[in-house]
């Protein structure tokens, strides 16, 4: 029998404001997971690192155990960045666990009717922020099992498929190659 594959234990951090990224690793640092997380500044940067593209093309391989998502971000949305991960059979097993400042029951229910696994309002108070986001960490990369991939080569890549999201459009390109594990 074939050993299982390791589970790479890297987390995505999507956000661009500096000060959030700069807390949300000092409170995941207190749980011995900063040295694991990636950060990108906008939902573009975001979807070149799953997909190995741009920058992160020569990036080790394997999908990050979850994605720390923000929703208002520069260029592409973070709502943007849910659904073409959510679309994707390459990477829809990620879990998505956005964090935002936006406590507006349309965003809520728009990031849950795209397949969000939690949606947390950033708190305001410093210690509060701290509290949710070493909460986060500890379940989401220590006490949550997600499913073992074994990718196996599609005999042909899935087509580019148009999402449309409200007034705009989000194109999901697929790589003709299937991801290396």
């Amino acid at each position: 029998m074939d050993p299982e594959p390791t589970q790479i234990k890297n987390i995505l951090l999507v956000e661009d404001d500096p000060r959030d990224v700069e807390l949300t690793l000092a409170a995941l640092d207190e749980q011995n997971l900063a040295n694991k997380v990636f950060v990108v500044n906008d939902g573009a940067q975001a979807l070149d690192y799953l997909y190995c593209r741009e920058k992160f093309e020569g990036r080790t391989s394997g999908n990050p155990i979850f994605v720390l998502l923000d929703n208002k971000m520069p260029k592409v949305s973070g709502l943007e960045v849910l659904t073409a991960i959510k679309a994707d059979p390459h990477l829809k097993m990620i879990p998505v666990v956005v964090l935002t400042s936006s406590a507006q029951t349309p965003d809520l229910v728009e990031f849950y009717q795209q397949g969000v696994n939690a949606y947390v309002v950033k708190p305001v108070d410093f210690n509060d922020f701290m509290k949710v986001v070493r909460q986060l960490g500890v379940f989401w990369a220590a006490v949550n099992e997600p499913p073992v991939l074994i990718e196996k080569p599609a005999a042909e890549p899935p087509a580019a498929e148009v999402i449309y999201l409200g007034k705009k459009e989000v194109k999901n390109e697929y790589s003709a190659e299937p991801p290396s594990s």
